[in-house]
């Protein structure tokens, strides 16, 4: 599992021109699932995104987690998160999940993460074409492994 996360102001997710989930302050995170991902690997994954640190507490360094803060956060699935790149001209998609196993994994994320952050937990649709939009605070970007 690979989860890409940006600090935001502000982020959304469309399908078909509507909107499907958005937040203010918080997290952006783009899901790969990977084959033979573990519910263990889930759940640790669901505490990272929860209690990694990169809000600014009074002092201006990256001290605060959303959990702190009380930030939303937008689980958007992203398959291409996963993909192979290590040769040629084109991705190769045989180290991402298969759709179901995904799916499986990626809504387990998100029930986890609805039941330890109540406070405004997003998504987007698994399977559509997305639109993504947001505003990153920093920029920050993380890229995060289980």
């Amino acid at each position: 599992m690979l989860v890409l996360i940006q600090r935001v102001t502000q982020a959304s997710v469309s399908v078909d021109g509507a909107v499907v989930g958005q937040i203010g302050p918080g997290l952006l995170a783009l899901v790969g699932m990977e084959p033979g991902d573990t519910d263990a690997q889930i759940a640790r994954m669901a505490d990272r995104l929860l209690g990694y640190r990169v809000f600014a507490d009074d002092s201006g360094k990256m001290n605060r987690s959303l959990g702190e803060t009380g930030g939303g956060l937008l689980l958007v699935s992203q398959f291409t998160l996963a993909a192979d790149t290590s040769s040629g001209m084109r991705p190769g998609f045989s180290t991402a999940a298969p759709p179901a196993e995904a799916e499986r994994g990626f809504n387990r994320l998100v029930e986890i993460c609805r039941q330890k952050h109540v406070s405004g937990v997003e998504t987007g649709q698994f399977g559509a074409h997305m639109v993504v939009s947001l505003v990153n605070d920093g920029p920050v970007t993380f890229l995060l492994r289980p």
